[in-house]
């Protein structure tokens, strides 16, 4: 029996392939207007599902960083909304901000066109803002699934880019050859990408508490859009903050809603990828809105966090909009959480508490790759013997014998009884508690294996 639903997770960042990522050859944006096929070449270039594909336009709003590998040259590839500030609709205009921004950021820049709708309007105001940008511009003729329609693509000469590539997103015909000429014009550096010693951390919760206006202010910048509107975030949005000697990689993600089984479309596929990055992240933040006070639906995405395997700190947002009694909140959250979390406030909108915050990550993370010396384990094992027999059945009781620390990120015991068909779910809890605190691993999931010693 085991104590907790820990999934082992790979240390691999979203949307990695075979290469060897401590090298980049360079960053390629992907823009256009909006549902031109940007998300599917993504999805095709990156070899995964990172990026959601819906037929609705505008799903993608923020920009969004993959490293990806063809023939054995890594690069950074980022993803972007539709660009139409004009009739992109409220987010128009800060869509189209990420965009800029991305191009501003990017060696090589994919102008992805609709090669069946031929030249728009949207593509020739985009095409002016590439030329001035001074980019590196390809310019890809896209939803061309038949290769003798090739031909079609020629009429993107009118934009003065170049040669149109003509492929099909969806079919993979004709981008092998993109890629190709993709890594040929790449410079050949850039920025490292976050290796397996840096600080994978989810910011997670309901929709609408925060969680993108804390990213921001962390970062110093607005790197994801803020609106309170519920549901503006759809993708999980992954971003490297370095500090010191310190490398954290934030990921903001969709909010968790209650009854998500129930979810369809748009809304069910961004929060599958805000649990997949729950599984891949060391910490969680699991934000609670300060002004409303903890709901249940905070305790169910904290549960959330504990599942994945996380670590996870309590965040109190928008504390300066509030007069919540911290220490009852601290109180209340340890009697319904398994985990006992820690708790700290913080205010996105003033800064108060955000270099905190990163220190008690940081501290977080030391104790969730700690390794449990033997001896210290077993002292304590003998310990938790004395002051609590084990559950008897049949004139049996059961025994704990002896334990090791088998993995770490996050720990993982086994723990070696006499039988564990004694081992009942309440004192696999005691057990999982008391160790807890002796080792002061509030906060952290800890798994454990109970096994027949022989």
């Amino acid at each position: 029996m085991a104590s907790s639903e820990s999934p082992d997770r790979g240390d691999a960042p979203e949307g990695a392939g075979s290469g060897d990522h401590d090298t980049l050859m360079g960053t390629v944006a992907i823009v256009g207007f909006p549902n031109v096929g940007k998300s599917t070449l993504v999805n095709r270039i990156s070899e995964t599902r990172a990026a959601v594909v819906h037929e609705t336009p505008g799903v993608t709003r923020d920009r969004k960083e993959l490293l990806c590998d063809w023939s054995g040259t890594s690069f950074r590839l980022v993803d972007t909304g539709g660009v139409d500030e004009v009739g992109g609709g409220a987010y128009g205009p800060a869509i189209a901000d990420q965009a800029r921004a991305a191009v501003e950021e990017a060696d090589l820049v994919l102008f992805v066109v609709d090669a069946r709708a031929g030249v728009t309007p949207g593509d020739e105001d985009l095409a002016a803002l590439l030329r001035a940008a001074g980019r590196p511009v390809l310019v890809v003729a896209n939803k061309l699934d038949d290769p003798s329609r090739d031909l079609e693509a020629l009429e993107f000469h009118r934009l003065g880019l170049g040669d149109p590539w003509p492929i099909s997103a969806l079919h993979g015909h004709g981008t092998g050859d993109l890629l190709d000429e993709v890594v040929r014009l790449l410079p050949g550096t850039a920025a490292p990408a976050a290796g397996e010693e840096a600080i994978r951390v989810a910011i997670l919760g309901r929709p609408n508490v925060g969680k993108s206006s804390l990213l921001n202010a962390l970062l110093g910048r607005e790197r994801v859009i803020v609106s309170e509107v519920p549901g503006t975030t759809r993708d999980a949005i992954d971003t490297e903050l370095r500090r010191d000697e310190t490398t954290f990689v934030l990921v903001d993600t969709a909010g968790l809603r209650r009854k998500r089984r129930q979810r369809q479309g748009i809304e069910y596929y961004s929060e599958l990828r805000a649990l997949e990055a729950a599984q891949r992240a060391d910490v969680a933040l699991v934000l609670v809105d300060a002004s409303e006070g903890v709901v249940e639906q905070d305790l169910s995405v904290a549960d959330v966090a504990r599942k994945a395997g996380c670590s996870t700190l309590v965040v109190l947002s928008k504390w300066d909009a509030t007069t919540i009694d911290l220490q009852a909140t601290k109180d209340r959250l340890d009697r319904r959480l398994r985990q006992r979390p820690p708790v700290i406030a913080v205010s996105a909108h003033t800064g108060r508490g955000l270099g905190r915050l990163l220190d008690r990550v940081e501290e977080l993370f030391a104790k969730h790759v700690a390794r449990i010396s033997t001896p210290s384990l077993n002292r304590a094992l003998g310990e938790l013997r004395e002051a609590r027999p084990g559950p008897a059945e049949r004139g049996r009781r059961l025994k704990l014998l002896y334990g090791t620390q088998t993995g770490v990120r996050p720990p993982r015991l086994r723990v070696f009884v006499n039988d564990t068909a004694l081992v009942t779910r309440d004192y696999a809890y005691w057990v999982e508690n008391e160790l807890r605190r002796r080792f002061t691993l509030d906060g952290v999931p800890v798994s454990i294996d109970f096994r027949k010693s022989e």
